[in-house]
């Protein structure tokens, strides 16, 4: 994070919101690192940390919602700050009940003197207050239905297009919706070092309050409370983790005492449970693309008492050069990708993304497996995942992978829970963020046949 990017907090939320914000637009920075670094740095306390959050999110997720309700009441052009002061503004007054709209336009009228002038605040307070008179202008003025979509869930169109024409209408809708409804808070039970129901009283001894999934039998969802600052977590029993990210290392599920490679592991999340699920027995090679990121993985394995992980710097694309061949027993990618399953975590992501990317992105993703099935054993298991929804990144990318590799062949998912192992299909499950509140997830699993079979 650069540091035009750090923000200064003077105790007023709002404002601190408009700096991030600002910050996100500008510089290009992550809103979820840098609104936690602000959190983090600043010691902001859990009631002003509530509300920085919700509306920093909030005013992203719905930016585009909001511009189209502020348009009829613009006149001209505003300054790019005084615009996203009005988005803010308007979030709190539009879907925030429990901010009285007048508290609302009072704050930002005072933002307005201290960041600008005495016209910019008048400016401002006719606008907000135009709009408590009159209301917001409904969308069923828009004809397209695409585009109507589009400024109703906020997302741009190409994107709404896209997921529609790969899902359906109704599929899509449902989608675009969750991905503003804010996510459930979820960790991983380390069961190397306590069971659920441990956990979950360690949890509850410190105030929060923990109840176990009924998808993932070692996934708790907490909520209330900061996980992180927890005894449990200091101490390796628990991991932050969103329940579908435990997807893959559930599907790959080595045995203990086996030889595992995961290819783009930072920062370690997956490779961990890995090592939970093989009871710390075993050895486990975690490479990353990125050396820095790597301390990460180091980090969390001494956290957790996983002592079975190794890590080392190497681009997964050239696994073959650095690792012997047919060396793994079982492989994990989980490979670079669009994102687009975690918008309601990363809510810049829709604004961000082009749909070239994705394209480029795939030559990645088939670069990963083409390496992944060298350094593989002979009726080893591949995993393929992603934290994307778009068909061309996961299933497109399956196809053309099989189409390469005739050694390689689709199986079934394996070691699923009766819920999720119902939506795989030819080897393939895709999660949506509707599902079960968590983020969209794509995973699909080869065995290694060889080339004489």
């Amino acid at each position: 994070m650069s540091k035009k990017s750090v923000v200064i907090w003077d105790g007023n939320v709002r404002d601190a919101a408009l700096s991030i914000l600002l910050a996100v637009d500008k510089n290009q920075a992550y809103s979820n690192l840098l609104l936690n670094e602000t959190i983090k740095r600043h010691k902001i306390e859990a009631k002003d940390r509530a509300l920085l959050t919700e509306i920093t999110y909030g005013t992203l997720q719905h930016k585009m919602t909001l511009d189209f309700y502020l348009e009829p009441f613009i006149r001209g052009s505003v300054d790019h700050w005084v615009r996203w002061l009005l988005r803010i503004s308007l979030y709190q007054i539009h879907y925030l009940t429990r901010i009285p709209p007048h508290a609302a336009v009072n704050e930002a009228v005072e933002i307005a003197k201290r960041r600008g002038h005495r016209g910019i605040a008048s400016m401002v307070n006719g606008i907000l207050r135009s709009i408590l008179r009159s209301g917001v202008p409904s969308t069923d003025s828009i004809e397209d239905p695409i585009e109507r979509l589009a400024i109703e869930t906020s997302h741009p169109e190409w994107l709404v297009q896209r997921f529609v024409a790969n899902y359906g209408l109704e599929v899509a809708t449902a989608m675009l919706q969750e991905n503003n409804v804010p996510p459930v808070q979820t960790v991983r039970v380390n069961t190397t070092k306590a069971s659920v129901e441990q956990a979950i009283e360690e949890l509850e001894n410190e105030g929060l309050t923990a109840q176990q999934s009924d998808i993932m039998p070692e996934c708790l969802h907490v909520t209330n409370g900061q996980p992180a600052r927890t005894k449990a977590f200091k101490e390796g029993l628990i991991t932050i983790q969103d329940e579908s990210s435990m997807i893959p290392a559930k599907v790959l599920n080595p045995s203990p005492g086996m030889r595992v490679l995961d290819m783009c592991a930072a920062p370690g999340g997956k490779t961990t449970h890995l090592a939970e699920i093989m009871n710390n027995e075993g050895s486990i090679l975690a490479t990353d693309l990125h050396p820095h990121k790597l301390d990460l993985i180091d980090h969390n394995t001494e956290r957790l008492g996983l002592d079975i992980v190794e890590t080392a710097p190497i681009d997964g694309r050239k696994a073959a050069e650095f690792l012997q061949a047919a060396s793994f027993d079982a492989i994990l990618v989980d490979a670079p990708c669009s994102g687009l399953g975690v918008m309601r975590r990363k809510p810049d992501i829709k604004y961000t993304k082009r749909e070239e990317d994705l394209e480029n992105l795939q030559k990645i993703q088939l670069a990963l497996l083409d390496a992944a099935t060298k350094v593989l054993k002979i009726d080893g298991k591949l995993v393929y995942s992603t934290c994307t929804v778009d068909t061309q990144e996961n299933e497109g990318t399956v196809k053309a992978f099989l189409t390469a590799h005739p050694e390689m062949e689709a199986i079934q998912l394996e070691s699923l829970p009766t819920k999720l192992a119902e939506k795989q299909a030819n080897g393939m499950l895709q999660v949506f963020p509707q599902d079960f509140g968590s983020d969209g997830f794509f995973v699909a699993a080869f065995r290694k046949k060889g080339e004489s079979n």
